[in-house]
């Protein structure tokens, strides 16, 4: 049988499983019981409640609500498994307890409804905590059949297009998304506790900046004029710390038109923080305090594994500058190579394509950190002292002015935060975003624009400031032992089937 023959087969068969439901449930709805007309159940405990409060709960009354995930009929008594939000509990049911025309409705349930049940809690001889239902409820009815159990949904593509069904099969999914939630609000109260304050930025955006990336485009029509899905809130954060702001964070969405990866989705929750009187050194100082302490308040320590690779968050974290760390591993030292076209001849050498349109110093040296060094970071470490050409919104390094002060945390090969000592020099700034602007007529689309009215806000002046950004799907990833950026987005971006 070939897989096409085999996918249509299994088709006829759910089909055919789904009619047979809808018939069950006309038939209840011809009886005046449609389960779709129930609008409230009243239930008093969750199963996990149940399950650590035994001993005060046994023989007491509970109503408890789910889905039916297992049934065994056994003549006039019966067990099932109903699965709440909380995980799953067992229940005896029987003919004597419910009468014969409730259990007869009982045993035509199918796996996946949703039911209620009444009744006291008890121990059965196996020691398994139960319910003895006095009463059971059907809810909502179930029209498609859920993966078969023992299999379960297991198709990777799959699970990410039916999140809803993968939540059901796969109780270690919704434990990922459950640390998701205590992650983000660990950070959250870290920052608050630190003085920050976290606002709210536009999303749709005029310019698109703050970053190096392909935006969204879309048109507002009653304004007439093309606007932004935001790829980044650098520059809106800045207008604050100008404003009077000593310290801002906000963490929310970014949209960026570029390519899905087990690293990229399009639509991504990234942080930013801004302190005013602080540098990059600062920054790097918060960084490595800020993820320990989530670490150790949603895991119970700073030593994890991701992906077979023991990693330690304690702090201090390495710090090395983007020239030394590259002279480490390839034995190119670029300090020493103080011309483009001295940096492309060691590109070649090194045998590392290159695009003709960035082939800068600077542009080099990056490339060069990229395709050689950043896998080989498996420990946190700060990368320091960025190029100038390509940080255009940092401050250079007052010892050498073609390097700025800026870091990247790599841990496990991968980039997980960007910080500055952010550039508050209006008249470089203008340099820079002009230089940029050149970069995008000669074909680079991810090159900054020139945002106008930032400028103008830098006249007034900012005072010496630290930014930092950070991927929090990236840092989840870390933290739950995750392959993918899709193991961690609830709805990942997906492709739609044709048949869709």
């Amino acid at each position: 049988m070939s897989e096409n023959e085999a996918i249509a087969n299994q088709e006829v068969d759910e089909n055919h499983l789904i009619k047979i439901r809808k018939e069950k449930l006309e038939e209840l709805q011809a009886k005046g019981k449609n389960p779709f007309n129930i609008t409230k159940f009243n239930r008093t405990h969750l199963t996990q409640e149940i399950r650590d409060n035994y001993e005060a709960l046994e023989q007491k009354d509970v109503i408890v609500a789910g889905r039916l995930m297992s049934k065994r009929i056994m003549g006039k008594a019966s067990f099932c498994n109903i699965q709440d939000a909380t995980g799953k509990i067992q229940s005896y049911v029987s003919l004597n307890d419910l009468g014969e025309e409730a259990y007869k409705e009982f045993k035509a349930y199918d796996i996946g409804d949703i039911i209620g049940i009444e009744g006291f809690v008890f121990k059965t001889k196996t020691e398994e905590i139960s319910i003895h239902a006095k009463k059971v409820t059907l809810l909502s009815k179930s029209l498609r059949p859920l993966p078969e159990k023992f299999h379960g949904l297991k198709d990777v593509d799959l699970r990410y297009r039916q999140r809803y069904v993968d939540l059901i099969m796969n109780p270690e999914v919704k434990d990922t998304f459950l640390k998701r939630n205590k992650i983000i609000k660990a950070i959250r109260t870290f920052l608050d506790n630190k003085g920050y304050v976290e606002v709210e930025t536009p999303i749709l955006n005029t310019i698109p900046g703050g970053a190096a990336a392909r935006p969204f485009q879309t048109h507002h029509n009653t304004l007439d004029m093309d606007m932004y899905l935001r790829i980044a809130n650098e520059l809106y954060l800045k207008r604050l710390i100008i404003g009077g702001f000593d310290k801002v964070y906000e963490m929310g969405r970014m949209f960026r038109n570029e390519g899905i990866s087990i690293k990229h989705n399009p639509e991504f929750t990234n942080i930013e923080l801004y302190a005013a009187y602080e540098d990059y050194n600062d920054m790097m100082n918060i960084t490595e305090e800020l993820i320990s302490t989530v670490a150790k308040e949603v895991l119970g320590t700073t030593v994890i594994s991701y992906q077979g690779q023991e990693v330690d968050l304690t702090p201090s974290w390495k710090r090395i500058t983007m020239i030394d760390a590259i002279k480490n591993v390839t034995g190119v030292d670029f300090s020493e190579i103080n011309s483009d076209e001295g940096a492309l001849a060691k590109v070649k050498e090194l045998g590392i394509e290159y695009d003709p349109k960035k082939i800068t110093r600077g542009e080099l040296i990056n490339l060069v950190f990229e395709e050689k060094v950043e896998e080989t970071l498996i420990q946190p470490t700060f990368v320091c002292d960025y190029p100038v050409e390509v940080s255009p919104l940092t401050k250079r390094k007052v010892s050498d002015p073609r390097l700025t002060e800026r870091f990247e945390l790599f841990i496990c090969g991968r980039e997980y935060g960007n910080a500055y000592s952010e550039l508050n020099d209006p008249i470089d700034q203008l340099e820079r975003f002009e230089a940029q602007m050149k970069a995008r007529e000669n074909g680079d689309d991810e090159a900054n624009m020139l945002d106008s009215d930032f400028i103008n806000a830098l006249e007034y002046g900012m005072p010496p400031t630290g930014g930092l950004g950070i991927g929090i799907d990236r840092l989840i990833m870390l933290l739950t032992d995750s392959a993918s950026i899709r193991d961690v987005l609830l709805f990942p971006t997906m492709k739609p089937l044709n048949n869709a």
